[in-house]
Order: structure tokens, then sequence, then C-alpha cells
């Protein structure tokens, strides 16, 4: 006779319910970890999409995802001219914050050459810029629909959606968006006039207009990475990032804080819930104090009755999972970030589960083995 599966029949709406609260705050813990992989694989989702193998970047620097960079554009062709390069690509980046009718719009911005390293990957509507200006290709998270206008700069220069792509976002979660390299420069680098005039009166030159962020080297089969970045330090005194560096200084620098922070998150959630699957396992053992004792006294082992305890909790644990991970599936869609539920990490949960349903039954365990069994002739 299962005595946990009979139990559990005889207060199915207290077990359901009780099952849902733990479903849903294990369901939490699961968000958190999709999130966790979420912003991992959206950090990482533009420079795997870029294919690069360098990052040439200004030296000392980390590249233009953790700190600003800044190189004049010329040096894209004195770097392809170097042995051992394939192709390369001049880009920028930056944040731009606009309003396309009512709704407020903020952009990933990326400027590139077309025709070279550095465009849009995936583009599953419309296509890439075909004109050397006020053109723009933007990610779907954006809200943009093909044939919108999108007013970008101090003027407000209206640029087309030409083309859609689809899971392209910087590690901050704002959709990215690709422009022609000289629109992206006049964007972020333009000197408004009155500035021009005061720079000039002054005898001063005025900032130029046609630096980049970085340039994207592609290398020839068979050369190697480490020797084609040592000889751009050498000789052309900038930091050459290897892909596999780049993405790592994105993970180590740009979203860590972020990722310790969901850590602790799901640490206390966790916590949280061995607190409470240990309270309910312990009350539901309080609840059968009087029939544990009359096991006893008829002669069931100790052995039965911990079996009862920790099957009733592995029950209520397993039940909560399910329950936590079904209602995640069903609402991740609706999270303002991507949710990126992996296998390995649901199987991690679980076993932790596990681990805290067992932990958490013993309590309750202790409490039945000091049961009398002469408690059943006792009156109630």
């Amino acid at each position: 006779m299962n005595l946990a599966l009979r139990d559990v029949r005889r207060n199915k709406l207290r077990f359901a319910l009780t099952a849902l609260g733990v479903g849903m705050l294990l369901g939490v813990v699961i968000a958190m970890t999709g999130i966790y992989e979420g912003a991992l694989a959206d950090a990482l989702a533009l420079p795997r999409a870029l294919r690069a193998d360098l990052w040439v970047v200004q030296q000392r620097t980390f590249g233009p995802f953790a700190e600003p960079s800044r190189i004049p554009r010329d040096t894209r062709e004195l770097i392809r001219r170097m042995p051992g390069v394939a192709a390369a690509g001049a880009v920028t980046f930056q944040t731009v914050q606009t309003r396309v009718g009512p709704k407020p719009v903020r952009l990933f911005l990326e400027g590139y050459e077309v025709g070279r390293l550095g465009g849009p990957a995936n583009i599953i509507a419309g296509h890439g810029l075909t004109e050397s200006h006020y053109q723009i290709v933007v990610d779907t998270s954006s809200g943009l629909h093909l044939g919108e206008n999108v007013p970008l700069g101090p003027y407000h220069d209206p640029y087309t959606v030409v083309g859609l792509t689809r899971g392209m976002v910087s590690s901050g979660g704002d959709p990215m968006a690709w422009v022609n390299l000289l629109d992206a420069q006049a964007l972020q680098f333009a000197v408004p006039p009155a500035l021009e005039r005061r720079e000039q009166a002054s005898g001063r030159s005025p900032p130029t207009t046609t630096d980049i962020n970085a340039v994207l080297v592609r290398l020839s089969p068979g050369a190697s990475v480490k020797a084609v970045a040592a000889d751009i330090a050498r000789w052309k005194h900038l930091s050459a990032v290897p892909e596999a560096e780049e993405e790592s200084y994105l993970t180590l620098f740009v979203i860590q804080k972020m990722q310790q922070q969901l850590g602790m998150f799901m640490g206390v959630l966790v916590a949280v819930s061995a607190v409470i699957i240990t309270l309910i396992i312990y009350t539901l053992t309080m609840d059968k104090l009087r029939s544990i004792a009359t096991l006893k006294f008829i002669g069931a082992p100790d052995r039965v009755i911990i079996a009862m305890i920790v099957q009733q909790a592995l029950a209520l644990g397993l039940s909560g999972f399910g329950v936590g991970l079904v209602l995640i599936e069903q609402v991740k869609g609706y999270f303002p970030r991507r949710v990126q539920i992996e296998t390995r990490d649901l199987l991690i949960i679980l076993a932790i589960v596990t681990v805290v349903c067992l932990a958490g039954s013993m309590l309750g365990v202790r409490a039945a083995v000091k049961v009398n069994a002469a408690e059943a002739l006792a009156s109630g």
C-alpha cells in the first residue's frame, strides 16, 4: 500500500494548492536561469554573427563593447594590406534614442561599409542597405516595420526601414540596427555648425568626423591569429583582439555584474524554497501523528513511515518543478529580455530540488520516528 499516494488522494486540493505555490516559486528560479542564459546569448550574438577573427581597436583598450575606442578610418585600408589579412571592414557602434510616432525607440546602432565585413547576417524580411544614405535595417524586437521612417540625429533625418532581422540585440537588450558607415559617423561624431565655427575662430581644428570604433578582420586560410595580432600591435600601434578574447571581455566586463545579481537571486529563491518545502512537509507530518502512531502500533517498521514522508516531499517538489516549468514556458515570450531555457540548467535545478526535498523531509522524519505507538490508543 502506497501510503504517500493515499494521503495525497485524500487531500487533493491542499496538495494541488501547495504544489502550485511551490511551482510558482520554482518557476521564478527557472526564469532567472533563463534570463541569465539569455543575457549571455544576447551579448555574444553580435560578435558571433560578424564572424571576425580579429577586432582591431584603439591601443590598450579591450574592444568597442567593453570601453570606448576611436581610430582613424584609413586604418581599415592599412590593416587590409597586411600579410595574412583576407578581408577588413570599418565599423562604429553607438546607442541612439528616438521616437517613431508616439512610441519611444532605443536602438544599438552599427555603422558599416556596404560590401565589407560588419553587415546584418540574418535578414528575414526586406533586404540589406542598397543606398549610401538614409536606409536602416532593424531587429524585429524594436517593433518597427518595413517602410517606416525612423528619425535619427539632431536634425531628425528620416531613415527608411528596408530590412528586418530576428534575435539580434545588444548586451543591454536594445534592438540592433544597421546604417551606412557615413551616416553612422555623422550621427556619432558630427560637429554642430556653431561648435565648428567657435573652434575655427579659436584657431583650433574642429574634431574629425571620419573616425571609426573598430576594424573587423578576417584572416586568410592558414594565417596565425597570434602572429597577425602581434604584427598589428607592433607596426600599427593598435590592439588586435581575437574573437574568443572579445567574447570573454563581453562576459567579464559588460554582463558579469548582472549575472552575479541573478545568481544571488537564484540562491535566495532556492533557500526560500527549501524552507517552505521543509515547513510544509513538517506540517503534513504533524497532521498525521495519530495515523503514524497507529501504523507503529500494528507493527509497521520505521522505514515504511520514513518512505511515506520522503515520497510526499519528492512528489511535492517534482510536481512544483513541473508546474513552474510549464508556467515559464507559457509566459517567457512576454518577458522584455530573452529567456533561454537550457536542458543542462533544468537538470541542475531538478537535482537541486530533489536534494532540497530530501533534506527538507528530515525534520518530518525526525518527528515521525519519535512518535510513541501508545499514542494510537490515546483518546482524541
